[in-house]
């Protein structure tokens, strides 16, 4: 582990853990698991048609997952499926250091940045959002 991934701004958003908690009567709660490290997310979403209406999420897991999970508390909600999708792919470009970090409400992802030297970590970023994506998949299903 190097010192860049425990860089002040990594630190601040993991500490800030914003969303993080359960919600009352969830329209889905997932559970999604890094099996390699231990990681686990567990993310509740409500919807208002095809839109967050709101979020939380319970992380048991490193400084990473932690902070991915608080920087998609703090955007996630009023964003749509294909929102959320075109940001996790951006954010894997980046982890994989072949694109830029997301723009706009979602820019404070370039916190990341560290993990593109760390390629064994990027899952750890990651997780978060793929828990995400499972509840919008439990969501979809049950519509």
């Amino acid at each position: 582990m190097t010192a860049a991934l425990y860089q002040q701004s990594i630190l601040a958003r993991a500490k800030d853990a914003t969303g993080a908690g359960e919600l009352e009567n969830p329209h889905a709660r997932v559970v999604a698991d890094n099996p390699v490290c231990g990681d686990r997310v567990t993310m509740d979403i409500r919807m208002e048609g095809d839109v967050i209406e709101s979020l939380a999420h319970n992380v048991r897991g490193c400084v990473l997952s932690q902070a991915a999970a608080s920087v998609i508390g703090a955007e996630a909600p009023d964003c749509s499926r294909a929102e959320i999708d075109a940001v996790r792919n951006a954010l894997a470009a980046m982890l994989d250091g072949t694109g830029e970090p997301p723009a706009g409400r979602w820019r404070d992802l370039a916190i990341f940045a560290p993990v593109v030297a760390q390629q064994h970590r990027r899952h750890c970023v990651l997780l978060p959002f793929e828990a995400l994506h499972r509840a919008l998949d439990a969501v979809q299903a049950i519509k």
